[in-house]
């Protein structure tokens, strides 16, 4: 494995990293169903993947990184497992504050916090002050968030400021993502092909890659392989390819 991943390493390009990656986390219920266990311990195991995932990319030189960890559509799952999710969350962000501060990576989220529970809310407060200074890579969770739900809040705060014609720009200063470089790259797990409802405004020319890893088992060799793929594209955002050669 490790000479697969040095192998992988030279095929990347620093020149070319993206500077933000999101990453839809999907596949863990399949992962665990194929284990034969409850949808929960999928969860669960793939913290592993989350922290290789946060490791790799900031070897990488990876400003940004965007985990898509609760939606808001995931209120709609079984209660056990939405009260184990929740759990989870904090015990993680509990567990893997030192690491970040080691990695010198600064924590923040984007979404309605405020519908958390209230130790989610707090652990994750904590977890973003205890980082602020950092200067490394940013983590950005995506909690209780949907594209959708980020495009209302932005048109609702226009709408209060008395805003009667509003540019693109408008709403790029009034989304949860204000100050954070759109997307270049969206990676999703466990074969799936949709972007289900994640910054759709956002994503609008970011290039997609979709693998059939289920989460749990992504590993850094999944990252690799996912930025050599973004590195292979031309990049045109509406111009022709001689344009962007020139």
């Amino acid at each position: 494995m490790k000479i697969e991943l040095e192998q992988l390493r030279t095929q990347i390009s620093d020149n070319n990293i993206p500077e933000h990656i999101a990453v839809i986390m999907d596949g863990n219920g399949r992962w665990a169903q194929k284990q034969g266990v409850k949808r929960i311990f999928g969860h669960q195991n793939a913290i592993e993947a989350v922290r290789s995932v946060t490791e790799g990319s900031a070897e990488l030189g990876v400003k940004y990184l965007t985990l898509y960890a609760f939606s808001t559509e995931n209120w709609d799952r079984p209660k056990y497992e939405v009260d184990g999710l929740m759990t989870l969350l904090v015990n993680t962000i509990k567990d893997e504050l030192p690491t970040l501060q080691k990695n010198n990576i600064r924590l923040t989220s984007i979404g309605d916090i405020t519908a958390l529970p209230a130790n989610a809310q707090r652990r994750l407060g904590e977890a973003i002050e205890l980082t602020r200074t950092n200067t490394g890579m940013t983590l950005v969770l995506a909690l209780n968030y949907s594209g959708k739900w980020d495009l209302a809040n932005a048109m609702n705060n226009l709408i209060k400021k008395g805003k009667s014609y509003i540019e693109p720009s408008d709403i790029d200063e009034h989304l949860s993502t204000v100050g954070i470089p759109n997307p270049d790259l969206l990676i999703r797990t466990s074969g799936e092909m949709r972007i289900s409802n994640f910054l759709l405004w956002q994503m609008a020319y970011t290039e997609l890659y979709f693998t059939e890893v289920l989460w749990p088992d992504f590993r850094m060799k999944d990252l690799y392989e996912a930025v050599i793929s973004y590195q292979k594209r031309e990049r045109r955002f509406g111009k022709t390819s001689d344009q962007v050669k020139a």
